[in-house]
C-alpha cells in the first residue's frame, strides 16, 4: 500500500485532475520554473504533499535520466491517487506543451519564423527568466540549510558553470559528500521500514511491466518499417537518450546537438536553437524540443517529398520514446522514497544532492539569462575554465524592460503567473507593431 497524505489533505481524483490539467497549461519556464509552480500550487496552496516528501521526491528525481520535473509531477499524482494519479499527472503535465510544440512546429516546417508568433515568444522568455529566478530563491531557502550544504551549492555551481564538469560526476560527488556529513552527526531516529506491500518479486513485475510497455511499440515500428526507416531510427535515438541523459534539458542538448546534426543530418545546429527557443517559451517540459526535431526529422526524411503526416507520426513516437520511460522509473521507485529518505545516512547523501540542485539551477538561470538578456554570447576557454561571455553591446534593453516589469509584478506584487506571461507577450507584440 502506498503512503499517503493525512486524509484531511487528500483531494477527490476530480478535484487532482482539474489541478493537473491547470499545472501543464502554466508550466513554462523549464525544470526550476515548473517546479516552482507545483510546490506553490501542491506544497503551500493545497497542501497536498508536505515540504519534506515534496524536496525527498525532487531529490530522487533528480537522480534519474530524463525530466526531473515530469517525474516529479507523476509521483505526487502516484501518491495521492496510485497509478492512475500518477499517468494522469505525468500525461497532463506533457500534454498541453506537446500540443504547442507539433503546431509550432508544423508552422516552423512548412513557413519558417513567423514575426507574430517570434514576438510574442520574445517577451514570454522576459518573463520566464524571473520565474526561473524565483524558483531559484525558493528552493535555496529550503534546501540550503546548513553551511555545508551553502558550500555544496557554491561548489556545483563553480564545477558545472566554469568547469563544465558531467552532471552525473557533480550528483555523485554531492551524495559522497552529504553521505560523509551525516556520519559526523549523531542521530537517534529511527531507521525507517518498507511501506506495506513492497516486495522485490512486486517491484521487478511493475520494472518488467513498464519496460514491455515502453520498449514493444518501438519494436513493433522497427518490425513494421525496417530498422533503416526514419521512425525506428527515432525511436531508438531516442529512447537511447531518455537512458543516458542525466542533468535535465540542458545536458540532453548537448548530447543530442551533435548527433542529430552530424550523424543523422535531421537538422542542422540553427535549427536546434530555434527548437530550445519554442520549448524554452511554451508551457511543458524543456525536453519537448526532442518533439520538434522528430517532427522535422519525419516531416523531410520520411518520404521522397516532405509529408505532414510523418511529420505528425515522427513527433508521435519521439513522445513516446521520451517520456515513456518516466513512467517505468517512477513508478518502479516510487515505493522506495520514503524508505531512502528514512535511511539517516542515505538521507544525508540525498541532502548534499539536493543542494548540488541549487547550484546546477542557479547555473542554469545565468545560462538562460545571458542569451535572453544578450544577442550574442560566445564560449570561451581559458586553460580549464569555461566562461560564457556576452557581447555588452548586444544587451536588449527591450528584454531587459520586460523582465524588470514582469520581476516586479510576480516578486513584488505577486500577481498570477499567467497573467504577467500575457502582459510580457503583449508588450513585446506591441514593441514588434510600433517598430521599436
Amino acid at each position: 500500500m502506498q503512503d499517503v497524505p493525512s486524509q484531511d489533505a487528500i483531494p477527490t481524483y476530480r478535484e487532482a485532475l482539474a489541478v493537473w490539467a491547470r499545472i501543464g497549461l502554466l508550466s513554462f519556464g523549464g525544470p526550476s520554473g515548473q517546479i516552482a509552480l507545483m510546490h506553490r500550487m501542491l506544497v503551500d496552496e493545497r497542501k497536498w504533499i508536505d515540504d519534506g516528501r515534496f524536496l525527498n521526491a525532487l531529490n530522487f528525481c533528480m537522480l534519474l535520466p530524463g525530466p526531473e520535473a515530469t517525474q516529479l509531477a507523476t509521483y505526487v499524482g502516484w501518491r495521492l491517487h496510485g497509478i492512475r494519479g500518477g499517468l494522469t499527472a505525468g500525461i497532463l503535465f506533457v500534454l498541453p506543451g506537446a500540443f504547442v510544440i507539433l503546431a509550432l512546429s508544423m508552422i516552423y516546417a512548412a513557413f519558417g519564423n513567423v514575426p507574430a508568433i517570434e514576438a510574442i515568444f520574445f517577451g514570454i522568455k522576459a518573463a520566464v527568466l524571473v520565474i526561473v529566478v524565483e524558483a531559484l530563491l525558493r528552493i535555496a531557502r529550503r534546501a540550503l540549510k546548513q553551511p555545508a550544504h551553502w558550500l555544496l551549492a557554491a561548489l556545483s555551481f563553480v564545477a558545472i558553470f566554469f568547469l563544465g564538469a558531467p552532471y552525473p560526476v557533480i550528483v555523485l560527488a554531492s551524495a559522497v559528500c552529504g553521505y560523509l556529513l551525516s556520519l559526523r552527526q549523531a542521530t537517534a531516529a529511527p531507521v525507517a521500514n518498507l511501506a506495506h506491500g513492497v516486495t522485490l518479486s512486486r517491484t521487478v513485475t511493475t520494472a518488467v511491466l513498464w519496460l514491455a510497455i515502453w520498449i514493444a511499440p518501438l519494436l513493433g515500428i522497427a518490425a513494421l518499417f525496417g530498422q533503416s526507416h526514419v521512425l525506428a531510427q527515432i525511436g531508438y535515438f531516442f529512447s537511447k537518450l531518455a537512458v543516458v541523459t542525466f542533468g535535465g534539458a540542458y545536458a540532453v542538448l548537448a548530447y543530442m546537438g551533435q548527433d542529430v546534426a552530424s550523424q543523422y543530418g535531421w537538422i542542422t545546429a540553427g535549427e536546434m536553437m530555434d527548437g530550445l527557443g519554442l520549448a524554452e517559451t511554451t508551457p511543458g517540459p524543456l525536453i519537448l524540443v526532442t518533439e520538434f526535431v522528430g517532427y522535422l526529422a519525419a516531416y523531410r526524411h520520411g518520404a521522397a517529398t516532405p509529408s505532414v503526416a510523418m511529420g505528425i507520426a515522427g513527433a508521435v513516437v519521439t513522445l513516446w520514446a521520451t517520456f515513456a520511460p518516466c513512467f517505468l522509473w517512477v513508478f518502479t521507485g516510487a515505493p522506495y522514497i520514503e524508505w531512502l529518505n528514512g535511511q539517516p545516512k542515505l538521507k544525508g547523501a540525498l541532502a548534499g544532492v539536493t543542494a548540488a540542485v541549487v547550484g546546477v539551477i542557479l547555473n542554469l538561470a545565468i545560462w538562460f539569462a545571458l542569451h535572453v538578456f544578450f544577442a550574442q554570447v560566445s564560449l570561451k576557454q581559458i586553460g580549464v575554465l569555461k566562461l560564457w561571455t556576452p557581447d555588452l553591446a548586444t544587451l536588449d534593453w527591450r528584454v531587459a524592460l520586460l523582465a524588470a516589469a514582469s520581476a516586479w509584478l510576480l516578486l513584488w506584487r505577486h500577481w498570477n503567473v499567467v497573467l504577467v506571461l500575457t502582459i510580457a507577450a503583449a508588450g513585446s507584440l506591441a514593441f514588434r507593431l510600433l517598430g521599436v
